[in-house]
């Protein structure tokens, strides 16, 4: 779960990270406000747009079990725990 949480905070924060190389590359000041001012909700925007994006790509790709699944029961007075078929 930790790595899940890890790997979509790392994409929502990419295009900050992009945009500081670009001000480095520019060779302005990374951490005045007037270079952060004016682009941050577009940032912002762009960091949930590649979250969504991920989410969307894992739901279409993911492995999903072709069978139901078969819920906690007895047999012969032994509990059988749940699974997938």
């Amino acid at each position: 779960m930790v790595r899940v949480v890890l790997s979509e905070l790392l994409l929502f924060l990419l295009p900050f990270a992009g945009f500081g190389l670009l001000l480095l590359l520019q060779r302005r000041k990374l951490v005045a406000i007037e270079s952060w001012s004016k682009s941050s909700v577009w940032l912002a925007m762009a960091g949930l747009v590649l979250v969504i994006a991920s989410f969307v790509y894992t739901a279409v790709v993911a492995d999903r079990p072709e069978a139901g699944f078969v819920p906690t029961h007895m047999e012969n007075g032994q509990v059988v725990p749940g699974r997938f078929r």
